[in-house]
């Protein structure tokens, strides 16, 4: 009869929840269509190796990622990623109750977000609400992933889950992974490293918290800190938690990543430089991600990505990027962003309108991508809907989206009607929404046949118009489709 704790691991319950999980965003990939072909059999082969104890992981895929350091990832194979997640559905839950609060990484409910808003939170509490000097003690450690001892980790995790059959399926993940030194190291990308990562540095976090009894104590897996008024105690932690470290855990802390900062020099921590009064995102940081940005203008161009999934990967950096005071920042990305993908193609001629069609999109000069109908573009759209957008103009224009008239968006928004014109203008002149959904065709063709420079008054293009109807908005919103295509112009003719 199977022992209490390994009889849940092996369950087939457990085993279909397991690869519902290591699935997830890899529906399409064909090792996961090739093993949901037989999903029933390929489980209940894998559960009776289980039970049998025969189970034994294929070697691990290792390659090489430079974005922004080089790291060597290993990449189990699907069926072990089952094993892996059927091991944590398990013992997680009871290993997990054990940790710190204020440890941040790989648990539901914290995060980055978390851990900042915590940081926050233990900077005005040292600085008894920045009336004080405060100081940081920044910590990392030396290749931890490589220098976790498999010996230690056991008996940890042993303390625990005292089951030697389910510490034996430890064993055999753990040992999968070959390193230069026999029985040390984790891999870089498996679920099972991620959570023994916590694991292992709990007896950190406990040591931190109930021996040294540092109040102001935050961990994200092997990046830490410790803030205080009392720039010496900083010293004397360092001191204590380097022996702890090496003479229990058989780690080294990073010589060069470890120091104690002023916070009015700013602390660097997971991505942001934290001031007394502001956040700041690293530079190197925002330099990547523009990158990418560029590099998805490219792919858009040559039609290998739509603008869904590019969008899809802005709102994750918006949402990082909000944490600090970013404000004008992620105004620029965002128009960056509207011009460079547009919603819905634009005539490049600035004296006439013709409905945008699909299938004059073979010869646009700009790469056309309809809105999708697909349910992972409407499940997107939605998602956008429901968010909590940090820029008026944006709200405005998801509200218009929806066929909402302009006086009702006003009213709906407590702002002015000419303010709601004035935020579709800009919408127009960053490409984000095309002239013909503010202003009918054939006034619109008016207005741009009035317009002589883009550095025209409302008033003059006003009294060229024989049709005293038209609006100032409207011009307005005219003028800004018109700079619109002269922005277009200005490279090509260079």
């Amino acid at each position: 009869m199977l022992p209490s704790i390994y009889e849940p691991v092996c369950a087939y319950e457990n085993l279909k929840l397991a690869e519902k999980k290591a699935r997830k965003r890899k529906t399409l990939k064909p090792y996961v269509i090739e093993f949901e072909r037989e999903l029933d059999k390929n489980l209940l082969a894998l559960q009776r190796e289980l039970r049998d104890q025969e189970y034994k992981p294929k070697p691990l895929e290792t390659f090489i990622i430079r974005d922004p350091k080089t790291r060597k990832i290993s990449k189990s194979d699907f069926r072990d990623r089952i094993v892996h997640h059927a091991l944590c559905n398990i013992i997680e839950p009871i290993i997990e109750k054990r940790f710190i609060y204020d440890s941040f990484a790989n648990r539901k409910g914290k995060g980055t977000h978390s851990a900042i808003k915590r940081f926050e939170e233990f900077k005005r509490k040292a600085s008894k609400n920045n009336t004080k000097t405060c100081y940081a003690l920044k910590a990392d450690i030396r290749h931890y992933f490589e220098s976790v001892d498999h010996n230690i980790l056991i008996t940890i995790v042993s303390k625990h889950i005292p089951d030697e059959q389910t510490l034996r399926l430890v064993r055999l993940i753990l040992g999968n992974h070959k390193t230069a030194i026999a029985g040390k190291g984790m891999p870089l990308g498996n679920l099972t490293s991620q959570f023994f990562a916590n694991v292992y540095l709990n007896e950190l976090d406990q040591y931190v918290k109930h021996q040294l009894q540092a109040r102001h104590y935050i961990r994200y897996v092997d990046d830490f800190v410790i803030l205080s008024d009392v720039k010496e105690e900083l010293h004397a932690y360092e001191k204590e938690i380097a022996h702890f470290l090496r003479e229990r855990l058989s780690l080294e802390i990073h010589p060069e990543k470890t120091k104690i900062v002023k916070m009015t020099d700013g602390v660097g921590f997971l991505g942001f430089r934290i001031f007394p009064y502001h956040k700041l995102l690293r530079k190197k940081n925002m330099k990547k991600f523009e990158q990418k940005l560029r590099l998805y203008q490219q792919r858009h161009t040559d039609s290998a990505i739509d603008r869904h999934t590019v969008a899809s990967s802005l709102q994750g950096w918006l949402a990082y990027s909000a944490q600090a005071n970013t404000y004008k920042y992620r105004r620029h990305i965002v128009r960056q962003f509207n011009q460079w993908f547009p919603e819905q193609l634009n005539v490049s001629h600035p004296d006439t309108i013709t409905e945008f069609r699909p299938e004059k999109c073979e010869d646009a000069p700009l790469a056309c991508i309809p809105i999708a109908k697909s349910a992972h573009s409407k499940s997107f759209q939605r998602r956008l809907d429901e968010a909590d957008t940090p820029f008026t103009i944006q709200k405005t224009h998801r509200l218009f989206n929806r066929g909402i008239p302009i006086e009702q968006i006003a009213q709906q928004r407590r702002i002015k009607v000419n303010t709601v014109w004035a935020h579709l203008s800009k919408l127009i002149e960053y490409n984000q929404m095309p002239l013909l959904k503010a202003v009918q065709r054939e006034r619109a063709n008016m207005i741009l046949s009035a317009i002589h420079s883009e550095k025209d008054q409302l008033i003059e293009i006003k009294a060229r118009l024989k049709d005293r109807a038209i609006t100032f908005n409207e011009i307005d919103c005219a003028l800004a489709h018109y700079r619109l295509q002269n922005k277009k112009k200005k490279p090509h003719q260079s």
